[in-house]
């Protein structure tokens, strides 16, 4: 505990983000840089408490507390209060893969579970991480780790997001030939083409995919497993195999109307854009345009952020986002107690966009879309909606019913529908014969990750669903432990 009153003595500060006028007329990164001196305040506040929940990574009554990746949080928050960055990175890289991906992308479950944010504001753990790993970079302390000797063990892995990456770094430093397959153009899964740009710029991901290249790890693209290469070829030429292709199958949107033009996936829309930006500048023409449209984004988590975020960049006419659930507290509820993850309301960066464009906050809670309607060419140019309540049926679960009277026609040329995702694809799975739970994902014992095709493992959210780029990561590196075990017999 580097300052035993930091807590008391610096409140919590956080690099600002750029003007949103000024952010959404390019693609870059969101938020400005903090100084050094700054940092080591932030790092200051780090109690040291007896009991610290923010790196357990545990789940309580169904709601995760803390880091997943049990990242050393209190050490290296003292670390860099004393100025010892190299120490901090020692420290971080023990338990994270990417902290320059988490440190971007994470919601910084650690900082719902700080001790200090009780009764203040938490730790800017999420910052003081980036500076970190970002630090190292720029001092030269990030150079490839050769491995002195390999196994001759041969593992392919299926996805190159991160739970892939996660489990080749381990398996590579292990001293196995690991080669990745991905099914599109460039490595990185969705931390490449799932995520904009202005939140997780793509140099970044380049940057470490060089990086495990130099370290020995083969990427194959444009290859996508079970199609141009068949499953049992897999079998057949590695060792072990690692699934860790996502949960692509998205949730479609049941309803009249839904096979007119002009209605997508989010996750096509947001990675057809980001493909265009990286190719030509959005020069190519090769994406889902929103410029001139009406938007309606159907969903209200990250993803529909994103698409607000990037339907902005366009230049949509208007963009609004429809929530099914009721608009979150202000404050914590007494079914949300601290250390769990704070469930309050929140401005993220799409909503504090469309704010400084269009003068609110283009959510509307407890909103559900009950059908499309299109103009003489099939092209959707309204939905309906309807407001809702949430009521116990008998069972005492909570549904969604209809509010008599409520139904209301918004304009809409462009409807994304960004609703969550349902599972993995089956082609693959259905070819290997791997076993799926009830929510179809790949089915392991409890705690483990092998599949009951013997030396066949999976990992992140193929195996768990859809979840958080830090749940990826530490499945990624759990798997590899237990594959690298099968491999070598201990």
């Amino acid at each position: 505990m580097g300052k035993p009153t930091g807590f008391m003595e610096y409140e919590r500060e956080v690099p600002s983000s750029r003007n949103p006028l000024e952010r959404i007329c390019d693609w870059e990164e969101l938020y400005s840089t903090f100084s050094e001196e700054k940092l080591r305040e932030q790092g200051a506040r780090c109690m040291s408490c007896g009991t610290p929940f923010c790196h357990t990574g545990q789940i309580i009554r169904g709601s995760v507390v803390g880091c997943p990746l049990n990242n050393l949080i209190p050490e290296w928050n003292d670390l860099v209060y004393r100025g010892l960055w190299k120490e901090a990175l020692m420290r971080l890289l023990k338990t994270n893969n990417f902290p320059e991906f988490t440190g971007k992308v994470c919601p910084a479950l650690c900082e719902g579970s700080c001790t200090v944010s009780l009764n203040k504001n938490a730790v800017a753990v999420k910052s003081i991480e980036f500076t970190i790993i970002e630090k190292a970079f720029e001092n030269g302390w990030i150079t490839p780790r050769i491995p002195s000797k390999r196994t001759g063990k041969t593992v392919a892995i299926v996805g190159s997001g991160p739970a892939g990456l996660a489990c080749a770094d381990e398996l590579n430093q292990a001293g196995h030939k690991v080669t990745v397959y991905e099914k599109a153009d460039r490595p990185g899964g969705l931390l490449m083409y799932g995520i904009p740009n202005m939140k997780l710029d793509k140099s970044k991901v380049i940057r470490r995919i060089d990086i495990m290249k130099e370290e020995g790890i083969e990427f194959i693209t444009n290859t996508e497993v079970g199609k141009d290469i068949s499953a049992d070829e897999l079998l057949k030429n590695y060792d072990a195999v690692v699934l860790c292709g996502g949960a692509r199958k998205p949730r479609n949107l049941e309803v009249e109307g839904r096979n007119l033009q002009g209605i997508y996936y989010a996750v096509d829309f947001l990675s057809q854009t980001t493909r265009s930006l990286l190719d030509s500048n959005l020069k190519d023409g090769r994406f889902i345009s929103a410029k001139d449209k009406d938007v309606v984004i159907i969903g209200g988590g990250d993803t529909g952020t994103d698409c607000v975020a990037t339907s902005i960049r366009h230049g949509c006419k208007s963009v609004i986002q429809l929530e099914i659930m009721p608009k979150p507290l202000m404050n914590r509820g007494p079914n949300n107690p601290w250390p769990q993850w704070p469930r309050v309301y929140s401005m993220d960066y799409g909503q504090q966009e469309a704010v400084a464009v269009f003068g609110e906050d283009p959510r509307r809670y407890c909103v559900t879309a009950k059908e499309l309607i299109g103009d003489d060419q099939g092209n959707v140019k309204e939905i309906v909606t309807s407001k809702v309540e949430w009521v116990k049926d008998g069972n005492g679960r909570f549904i969604p019913k209809e509010v008599p009277g409520s139904r209301k026609i918004i304009p809409a040329q462009l409807v994304l529908l960004a609703m969550g995702f349902l599972g993995p694809e089956d082609d693959l799975l259905r070819q290997l014969g791997i076993e799926r739970d009830e929510r179809t994902n790949v089915k392991t014992k409890p705690g483990k990750y092998e599949t009951n095709i013997q030396g066949v493992f999976t990992a992140g959210d193929m195996h768990r669903g859809q979840s958080l780029v830090v749940w990826a990561i530490r499945e990624g590196r759990e798997a590899a432990s237990e594959c690298n075990e099968y491999l070598m017999g201990r």
